[in-house]
């Protein structure tokens, strides 16, 4: 079992309220029983609740990793406030008696055990899972549909494009909304989410001039979506059997959600890993309806490594059900590493995770990989943003000779060549940094790393960047978090 700090319960906790309730519960002295097995490995009791009969809670450790939560209550909410006032109740330190683990819970364990161990067994056999089966007449069904959606998508770009964006007046939102739900129908999922985005950007902000701009963009993306996803549904209509594309974002974009076997059966999966995070933020993503948690970490584990993202979303709404990822600030040791098709900043997703210190060495290793030429950075950043599926706020580790103030006020990065790069806070990040930088000690605005998000400015046709985290020797000063 994991050492149990108020801390670590707190991180585990889906939002602000479960915490507070969870540890009300141990302040009004709701537990009528707190129990734990002799090996430790698991906490149990019963919380009185609104009925004559009290809440059985438990929280097991068999894997220390991946504490399972159980509860009689109906709440939808994971964990519950019950489980959490448990663990509440423990890191107080109040008296949890020895007891056998109950009859319900050990069954359960032999289950999963049962599971395991048929999973080794197959694995140490080399036995292979069975490939799923494709319904070829469903796929094409559904590609047929899919192929039917983007014609109509098709006919409403074009429709714009042809009547001028300056025409388009608040009746246009009605068709909008209109036509993102019906692409659901045509299993366009991540299209929906992008004719929505269109429509904020083309009616959300103040000035008007970026807005058209910035909604220009949008349609030109959803053009080139329209054509690389009809070639690439063409071609699987014709061969069912045509694996899935792992190397672009197009499924993803056309709605498919990733499983963890697909990663694996394209070899996207990664044995030991070590994870640094380097800068987290949480916004609104009205284009998703989702509230989204995003992280930057940097693969430790391998020379070059690269920077990649993790995403937490939470569904407007059920967002009060679901728990809100937070900043990480220790290194997160990963059995399995699992890498999503696409290319800078990647997508990853782990399912189980072990913390420990950071270490100097840690941030020496992130240092060694970060891009000490501007000009080359400049490069791979304007190749990906060329592509207009691609994410246009990449993120790259930069060396910095020296950190300092222009004639005009205005902060600029030096590399070792005398190159240039001005920060400043980009629209798309909903907190600015660049105040932050007067209160850098002196010592860290030379020779030092930093973190920095790019973004291409449409109306003054040039990149802009904006410093997230700022590593110096064996300090990391995150500026977002």
């Amino acid at each position: 079992m994991p050492e149990l700090t108020s801390t670590y319960v707190d991180s585990l906790a889906p939002n602000a309220a479960a915490i507070k309730n969870g540890q009300g519960l141990v302040r009004k002295k709701s537990f009528v029983e707190l129990h734990q097995s002799e090996n430790g490995e698991l906490l149990f009791g019963k919380c009185a609740g609104s009925g004559k009969t009290p809440y059985e809670c438990s929280v097991d450790f068999i894997a220390a990793d991946i504490p399972v939560f159980r509860c009689t209550c109906p709440s939808r909410q994971f964990p519950c406030k019950h489980a959490l006032g448990l663990l509440y109740a423990y890191t107080e330190g109040q008296t949890f008696t020895a007891a056998p683990v109950p009859e319900d819970i050990a069954s359960k364990r032999e289950k999963a055990e049962k599971r395991e161990e048929n999973k080794v067994k197959q694995a140490a056999e080399g036995v292979e899972p069975k490939p799923k089966k494709v319904n070829k007449s469903a796929l094409k069904k559904k590609i047929t549909a899919q192929l039917e959606g983007l014609d109509l998508l098709e006919k409403l770009v074009l429709s714009f494009v042809r009547g001028g964006l300056s025409t388009m007046d608040r009746s246009a939102v009605k068709t909008i909304q209109e036509h993102v739900k019906q692409l659901g129908n045509y299993y366009l999922s991540g299209a929906q989410i992008e004719l929505r985005r269109f429509s904020n950007l083309m009616f959300g902000g103040k000035d008007q001039e970026q807005n058209y701009t910035y909604a220009m963009e949008q349609l030109t993306r959803l053009h080139a979506f329209i054509k690389k996803g009809r070639a690439y549904l063409q071609a699987r209509s014709e061969d069912p059997e045509l694996a899935l594309d792992h190397e672009s974002t197009i499924d993803e974009w056309l709605g498919h959600a990733w499983q963890l076997s697909e990663l694996k059966e394209y070899g996207l999966v990664k044995e030991g890993a070590e994870l640094l995070q380097l800068a987290f933020y949480s916004f609104n993503d009205a284009a998703r309806l989702e509230f989204v948690d995003m992280g930057y970490w940097l693969d430790l584990s391998a020379e070059g490594g690269g920077i990649h993202r993790t995403f937490n979303y939470r569904p407007y709404k059920a967002a009060k059900l679901m728990r809100e990822e937070d900043s990480y600030f220790e290194v997160a040791v990963v059995p399995q590493l699992y890498t999503y098709p696409g290319e800078m900043n990647a997508r990853i997703r782990y399912e189980a995770v072990t913390p420990r210190q950071v270490q100097g060495t840690d941030l020496q290793r992130a240092a060694a990989q970060a891009h000490r030429s501007y000009t080359e950075a400049v490069k791979k950043v304007k190749n990906q943003i060329k592509n207009p599926l691609s994410d246009k706020q990449p993120v790259m580790l930069l060396h910095a000779a020296t950190l300092g103030v222009t004639e005009n006020g205005q902060y600029v990065m030096t590399d070792e060549e005398g190159t240039r790069l001005l920060l400043e806070d980009l629209p798309s990040v909903p907190q600015g940094t660049v105040e932050l930088l007067p209160f850098l000690p002196a010592a860290a605005r030379e020779d030092c790393y930093i973190l920095v998000m790019f973004e291409h400015n449409l109306d003054q046709g040039r990149l802009r960047a904006q410093p997230l985290t700022v590593i110096k020797d064996e300090e990391m000063i995150r500026l977002l978090y």
